[in-house]
Parts: C-alpha cells; sequence; structure tokens
C-alpha cells in the first residue's frame, strides 16, 4: 500500500496501531482482573485484538514502501528495524484475548457443547492467565512505545527548529 489521498499510507496506518494495540493491552488486563468487564469486554476485545494483528502487517508493508521513498539514516534503520517486531506484541495480546474471551463463554455455558476446556471456575487458571495477561501487555505497551519514539525520531531529528520563527502578517 503507497498513498491514501496523497499521503503515504503509513503515517496513517501507524496511528491506529500505536493507539489500538495498547488499548487492547489495557482490555485485556482490565477483562482477566474484572469478572464484570470480563463479561461485557472480553469479546469485544478479542475482535480488537484480531484487527490489530491484521493491521500490523499492512502497516509494516506501508512502512517499507515509505523506506525506500525517503533518505536513509540510522534512525531510519533502527525504525524499521523495530517496527518488524510489532507482529511479536500483538500476536500474544491476540492469543490471550481469545483465549480469555473463550473461557468467559464456557463459565456462561456458551461454549461448545457447553463442555469446558479452560477450566473457567479455576482459580489457579485465572491467576495464570492474569499474570501472562500483565507481562504481555507490558511487553506490548512497551514495545509500542520503542516503535513509535523510534518513528518520531526518524521523522523529526534535524527537521525542525527549537526557537520559532517570527511572526508574520499570515500567523
Amino acid at each position: 500500500m503507497g498513498t491514501v489521498n496523497g499521503l503515504p499510507a503509513h503515517i496513517l496506518l501507524v496511528h491506529a496501531v500505536v493507539v489500538l494495540l495498547p488499548l487492547s493491552a489495557l482490555l485485556l488486563v482490565l477483562t482477566t482482573v474484572w469478572p464484570a468487564a470480563r463479561a461485557r469486554l472480553a469479546g469485544p476485545n478479542a475482535l480488537l485484538s484480531l484487527v490489530v494483528v491484521a493491521l500490523v502487517p499492512v502497516t509494516t508493508s506501508a512502512g517499507e514502501w515509505l523506506e525506500h521513498r525517503v533518505p536513509g539514516s540510522a534512525l531510519l534503520h533502527d525504525h524499521t528495524e523495530l517496527g518488524d517486531t510489532a507482529i511479536f506484541y500483538a500476536i500474544p495480546l491476540a492469543v490471550l484475548a481469545v483465549l480469555v474471551w473463550w473461557r468467559q463463554r464456557e463459565a456462561t455455558g456458551a461454549g461448545a457443547g457447553n463442555r469446558a476446556y479452560l477450566a473457567p471456575g479455576s482459580a489457579a487458571v485465572t491467576r495464570v492467565l492474569v499474570a501472562l495477561a500483565i507481562i504481555v501487555a507490558g511487553a506490548g505497551m512497551y514495545g509500542m512505545y520503542r516503535i513509535g519514539d523510534s518513528g518520531a525520531r526518524a521523522a523529526w531529528t534535524g527537521n525542525f527548529s527549537t526557537t520559532s520563527r517570527p511572526e508574520g502578517p499570515h500567523d
């Protein structure tokens, strides 16, 4: 994917990933620790996290397209290397979100044939899911911060002035 309305698609798509992946991470933690939130938000978060998994390769592909159309630099190289790791944050979030959703379905009797595969009543399984959710969500949010920070540095380092320009008649 190259451009959207004359702008590089990457700079538009990246905003979706940078917002939706951390949102999915926060919802994952919320749905693992709070049963009322799990009942209402586990399904929507499972869908959201799967959308993020689909968006990441589209965004990185658009980034690779853009990479070949801007001047190269060490900052750009760092960003592209980090950007390639985004999928490794998105997939574990999605897997856990789907597991939390499926477990909630089993707890309410809505699972396939009312068989419970994920021990919806087990406190031990819940504690393991909470721990995994916190670790995976924290890693995903930190990873998105690193990727976004490296992209901002690649785009903006040396491209602005720390002093404002004199005000003119059109300001």
